[in-house]
């Protein structure tokens, strides 16, 4: 695996309707995917649950379908929540390799390992089937995305690390220290047993290149023609042991700007990494809720509660002075279709899911607080 390669992450494709995860905008798709593999990038990162579970049969339709299986690496993961038991595991992944349209996977992940399917994973010994699939040609390289403290990691490692050919770990400049993730940590613990890692969230949802206005100026006097994206890859991909950064892209203008910052590739300095740390300290200062709108925490929501995007809204709204009406109107449009951030019943299964590990019930709570309280609000229909 050569350093420095560039994933095409497939978690936030193109839609033509917000609204509706499976709406793809197959035309803008395919010509994203033609571009980044016309730069000389080959690798695509599917999963199961991606789209509301249908994103593999979008990689199927304007990848698969339209370009020779030796000319892309795919990769898609084992839904670590989802399966019930070892029958269960067997017939997910054969709808996987329906659902891509493919005989084998070059990379199979299990998806979101942390504290809360560690054991089922040992109880039903997910490691072992995913390396028998390996055994039998239908895995080339077998590895694991992690969202959770460094010491479970070490310990998956010691007990599980000779199945496993890589990792896949959340890694930015933000979260290098946040200790709800804990990258420098997690990324100490990949090297100690010398597994190739691999990059997800290097730019943090979005958080890194929508920058508060005193962090951009910054970056933009050190830097003037390098985007704010291109800062967050260097930083990761310049990390030793990481040979290999993901990136959603979901515009023309994303695919060409990162797949130049990889085709000429150079290492963060000292001198940036100072700016870096500053541009740390105004993120941290106005970022109330570090959420990475993974949206894992909206499947199985009881009540529809669109908690990515209101977060979001209550970011923006620590960002700026005066009045939020913008954010406030996004907010009751948002609604009509969702729960409201007070429908929420306190289940917690969006806590259980998240791989950030936040406090979302609570988060709920501020968030109506601000968007709700005094307002006339509609009813969603």
């Amino acid at each position: 695996m050569e350093k420095y390669q560039f994933g095409y992450g497939c978690m936030r494709l193109p839609l033509l309707n917000a609204d509706d995860p499976a709406s793809f905008d197959y035309p803008l798709i395919e010509k994203l995917f033609d571009t980044y593999m016309e730069r000389g990038f080959t690798y695509f990162d599917a999963a199961y649950t991606y789209h509301g579970y249908h994103c593999e049969e979008a990689v199927k339709k304007a990848l698969v379908e339209r370009h020779p299986r030796d000319s892309f690496e795919l990769a898609t993961k084992l839904p670590l929540r989802d399966f019930k038991d070892a029958e269960d595991m067997e017939r997910i992944f054969n709808e996987q390799l329906k659902h891509c349209g493919v005989e084998y996977f070059d990379y199979y992940l299990l998806h979101n390992m942390g504290t809360n399917v560690y054991e089922k994973c040992r109880k039903y010994d997910a490691f072992g089937f995913a390396a028998k699939k390996k055994a039998e040609g239908k895995i080339r390289y077998l590895g694991m995305s992690f969202h959770d403290m460094p010491e479970l990691l070490d310990e998956i490692l010691e007990n599980y690390g000779e199945m496993l050919d890589f990792v896949q770990l959340q890694i930015n400049y933000v979260d290098w220290e946040q200790p709800n993730v804990q990258s420098r940590r997690c990324l100490e613990v990949a090297n100690k047993y010398h597994k190739p890692v691999f990059v997800m969230e290097p730019c943090k949802g979005g958080t890194l290149v929508n920058l508060p206005e005193e962090a951009k100026k910054l970056m933009r006097e050190y830097a003037p023609e390098t985007s704010f994206a291109s800062w967050a890859f260097r930083f990761a991909a310049s990390q030793e042991g990481v040979v290999r950064v993901l990136s959603g892209m979901n515009t023309m203008e994303q695919v060409m700007d990162n797949t130049a910052t990889f085709r000429d590739f150079r290492p963060i300095t000292e001198e940036e990494m100072a700016v870096i740390r500053q541009v740390t300290e105004i993120i941290e200062k106005n970022t109330p809720i570090p959420c990475t709108a993974c949206s894992y925490c909206t499947h199985g929501c009881p009540k529809g509660i669109a908690i990515p995007e209101y977060f979001a809204l209550y970011n923006s709204i620590s960002r700026t002075t005066g009045s939020f009406s913008s954010q406030a109107v996004y907010y009751n449009n948002i609604s009509l279709k969702h729960g409201k951030a007070s429908d929420c019943i306190g289940c917690r299964q969006c806590e259980r899911a998240c791989p950030q590990h936040l406090p979302i019930t609570d988060y709920l709570k501020d968030v109506a607080a601000k968007f709700e309280a005094g307002s006339s609000f509609p009813t969603r229909k």
